[in-house]
């Protein structure tokens, strides 16, 4: 794609970073096939293409309006065009950047504001935790809107003490994981403890920044993740814990990602490099421990589906990993049709774009109940509730079934 930058872009660190991406892009249009909103929207502007050429049209000086930042906004960052994509375009480093710009030149309307900054102060504070268990406590009689989003509870049970251990990793804790679904957390400690990996947590750690990063707040993000890697790279550089266990791929996608954001940090580019090649899925831990898991599990549920979320397959190309080991331990997988397309989860995208979503999400659900599964598992809190609340078929983390046939063994 020929590009004639402004001269503010082509002095700046982004704009030549841009400019390298755009050069990519050969306008083959593979990507609109696998696009979750042009697939809906049918809008040449709602495609990674047409969000492409938003972008650098920014980037030659012409004003964004509240159209381009809308055409943005409603981008998921799923990633699958990037899957798809023959020229290798980086179109999720390239969004990143024409939002960063659309966002200092576009002012939002008060209510979006608002809005995004309720989502990012409350879901990072440390009240959330008793709002959210109030708002269970409230929850059969709270308007549909709100009782979707709040999760049945679900006990975590006893935790082991996996201290004496000999192979011990961390395990994040300032997610919103633990206060609305504890039973992933604990399932995964009791998992990793059965294959005799003990489990951390560490003070000072806290939200992995995604939250902040895409509702407008990239610098508050950057200082989220220095707070990270402060907190656990001490530990992994002296051989005390082997890797940082992620159990939400969302926290994965962007943990992985702390060395491109961080790039132009003398203080910590070096030091995030190290970090995020300690960053594993936790199927990736389990992996070589099929063959053991398998020798002590009790009935499996039959049969299951499993939803690849977009942030383990798209952005950490981590496909097929959590399949084969749900294989390997005896668990029967359907397969359905759309495995690549986005549920409409997107971390707060279901709040800021509730129809769109709603609309991807009943789309995702016909195609993972097709078959009749017992029932749909995930790796990625975000998804797993957003699809239960349009559903009566029960959506569980894969760690949750696989913790509870080893407890059914005993």
């Amino acid at each position: 794609m020929q590009t004639n930058l402004a001269a503010w872009a082509r002095d700046s660190e982004l704009g030549k970073e841009a400019e390298e991406i755009l050069r990519r892009c050969v306008h083959c249009g593979f990507c609109t096939a696998t696009c979750p909103t042009y697939q809906i929207l049918g809008d040449e502007l709602d495609s990674p293409r047409g969000r492409i050429y938003l972008i650098k049209q920014v980037l030659e000086g012409v004003a964004p309006t509240a159209s381009t930042q809308q055409h943005l906004d409603r981008c998921l960052t799923c990633r699958n065009c990037e899957t798809t994509c023959p020229s290798g375009v980086q179109y999720g480093a390239l969004v990143d950047i024409g939002r960063k710009l659309v966002d200092e030149r576009v002012e939002r309307p008060v209510a979006q504001r608002a809005t995004r900054t309720l989502l990012r102060r409350t879901l990072t504070s440390p009240l959330f935790a008793p709002a959210y268990k109030l708002g269970r406590a409230l929850r059969p009689v709270l308007p549909a809107v709100l009782r979707n989003k709040i999760a049945a509870a679900r006990p975590a049970g006893k935790l082991p003490d996996g201290s004496g251990l000999q192979r011990q990793v961390l395990m994040p804790a300032g997610c919103v994981q633990p206060a609305m679904m504890p039973s992933i957390d604990a399932a995964t400690a009791r998992v990793l403890h059965a294959v005799g990996i003990g489990t951390r947590t560490v003070a000072g750690a806290g939200c992995c920044g995604a939250i902040n990063f895409h509702l407008d707040a990239q610098e508050a993000a950057l200082g989220q993740m220095r707070a990270n890697i402060d907190a656990w790279l001490p530990l992994l550089d002296s051989g005390q814990v082997e890797a940082i266990v992620i159990n939400a791929s969302g926290c994965g996608a962007m943990m992985r990602e702390y060395a491109h954001h961080l790039r132009f940090d003398t203080d910590y580019a070096a030091r995030a490099l190290r970090f995020v090649d300690k960053v594993k899925d936790v199927a990736e831990i389990l992996a070589p421990h099929a063959a053991q898991l398998k020798s002590v599990l009790g009935d499996l549920p039959q049969p299951l589906v499993f939803h690849p979320p977009c942030t383990l397959q798209h952005w950490q190309q981590l496909r097929g990993i959590t399949e084969k080991l749900l294989g390997e331990l005896g668990f029967d997988l359907q397969p359905f049709a759309e495995s690549h397309l986005c549920c409409g989860s997107a971390g707060t995208y279901s709040v800021t774009q509730p129809e769109l979503s709603k609309a991807l999400r009943d789309r995702k659900l016909e195609a993972l109940q097709a078959g009749g599964p017992a029932c749909i598992v995930s790796s990625n809190m975000g998804c797993i509730g957003h699809l239960q609340s349009g559903t009566d078929t029960p959506v569980r983390h894969w760690v949750e079934t696989l913790d509870a046939a080893l407890s059914a063994r005993g």
